[in-house]
């Protein structure tokens, strides 16, 4: 018989946890959820009256406005949810390890190991504790054991991986009708009647035929493997957009022309600058250390290259823009448009603006950045993480942030884009040509502008994938 969920806790405020339970609360409208995070800040943000939610995300302060103080509450009171719950998330932040064993490829555990001990510590009740964080297989095989060294008389914990396929700029949606609800569970009696209690929590908008019931690791694995395999389509195209470039064939008509085949489809191929994000590469390198420690080293090295490949498109890419501006750019002004790692989200984690802007400070050259969602203090932090020797005023010397795409252009020898907000499809381009050095260039990292139309205005353009 599945225990009955009346009460939720997810621990951890942020791009997973936030949008996820925001919409249990709204679909589950008897169920109480609560959301909590030791950032008391960011706790502010999503309580603030006027909805200034700490995460950009279309459709997610809609959410938020229908369930808050109804049956959604967000606290740092973490015990006192975690104490009152039947079902915990976990959905902290596994970034990638910085040093010591794995540095570079392994995850780091400590805030999935922090909130495990935190719920050992404080549940005096059976709970159900749910992996929502990406973590590497068996993750949930040490959590179970930290939590039944440390349980109290009478308390048992049924662990479950559920992990979430949001793409960033379409969370929402993805939350509203998912491809897959995949929960994860020991197959015992206990684990299965666990597994049944969230499915019926799903099942409260999501169709059951949707909803896949796997073995644990199975389930952890699949997270891995999804973002790998789109992963590696992206760098699949990436690596024939450097052919097509040789040879003066279209990246865009051959990726059309794949996409036909019912086998391949048309999504993630279209070429770019590179990947970024907070999963994509992360996971992948997850995998390589995974691999690695299974003693499979071709495999590790099969997933490696994906990553290698998105590192080598961004090389080519800052260096195409070095060799058209004439083998220099010291002194020279270029306009960066875009900072986060794709469109419709205020994320920059691992963007690939970041990369081009570190190898352009490193040529001596004037940036001017425009992106109209990223925090001005959120790029000053992602600069000095890329150049920790820079101080921040030798990087402001460097760097200018703008308040708009024409003034990031004014006076700069080239416009590199680098995310395809749609806004720059609307930059009145005649303007722009008129007050910057010329010859005036454009480089379209993410195949966003009528290059003919640029061409016409005067710009050269260069486009990826195109001779």
């Amino acid at each position: 018989m599945a225990p009955k969920v009346t009460k939720i806790c997810c621990i951890g405020a942020g791009y997973v946890g936030g949008p996820t339970c925001a919409v249990i609360a709204v679909k589950c409208p008897h169920i109480k959820v609560t959301i909590v995070d030791l950032n008391a800040d960011r706790i502010a943000a999503w309580n603030s009256p006027d909805f200034a939610v700490p995460i950009y995300e279309p459709g997610l302060v809609d959410v938020v406005r229908k369930a808050r103080g109804r049956n959604l509450f967000f606290s740092t009171d973490v015990d006192g949810a975690i104490e009152e719950a039947d079902l915990i998330f976990v959905s902290v932040n596994t970034p990638t390890k910085k040093s010591g064993v794995g540095a570079g490829s392994a995850a780091d555990l400590n805030y999935v190991e922090l909130a495990t001990r935190r719920i050992a510590n404080v549940a005096n009740s059976s709970k159900i504790v749910v992996e929502k964080s990406t973590v590497p297989c068996r993750t949930a095989e040490s959590m179970r054991t930290i939590l039944e060294a440390n349980s109290k008389p009478n308390c048992r914990f049924d662990i479950l991986s559920n992990p979430e396929f949001l793409a960033e700029g379409t969370a929402i949606n993805d939350l509203f009708s998912p491809d897959r609800v995949l929960i994860g569970s020991l197959q015992t009696p206990e684990g299965k009647a666990a597994s049944d209690a969230l499915v019926e929590v799903y099942a409260n908008w999501v169709p059951t035929k949707q909803i896949l019931t796997v073995g644990l690791w199975s389930s952890e694995l699949s997270k891995l493997a999804a973002n790998a395999m789109l992963a590696q389509r992206i760098s699949s195209i990436n690596a024939l957009s450097a052919i097509c470039e040789a040879t003066g064939a279209n990246i865009d008509e051959v990726s059309h022309a794949i996409g036909y085949d019912s086998r391949v489809g048309p999504k993630f191929l279209k070429a770019s600058v590179g990947f970024g994000g907070s999963c994509f590469q992360k996971d992948i390198l997850n995998l390589v250390y995974l691999s690695e420690s299974l003693h499979l080293p071709e495999v590790a090295a099969y997933w490696r290259q994906v990553v290698e490949m998105n590192e080598y498109q961004k090389r080519r890419f800052s260096k195409r823009v070095v060799d058209t501006l004439f083998n220099t750019i010291t002194g020279k002004k270029i306009a960066v448009l875009g900072f986060a790692f794709k469109a419709d989200t205020g994320d920059t984690r691992e963007s690939a603006a970041i990369t081009l802007i570190k190898d352009f400070q490193s040529e001596r050259a004037l940036v001017n950045i425009y992106d109209p969602q990223v925090a001005h203090s959120q790029i000053w932090a992602d600069l000095q993480e890329a150049s920790p020797q820079a101080s921040l005023d030798s990087i402001k010397k460097q760097v200018t942030i703008c308040g708009s795409a024409l003034e990031a252009c004014k006076d700069a020898e080239a416009v590199v884009i680098a995310t395809e907000w749609k806004e720059f499809l609307d930059i009145d381009w005649e303007e722009a040509y008129k007050h910057m050095n010329k010859p005036a260039f454009v480089f379209d990292g993410r195949l966003l502008v009528d290059a003919d139309k640029l061409r016409k205005i005067g710009f050269k353009v260069t486009t990826i994938g195109r001779a």
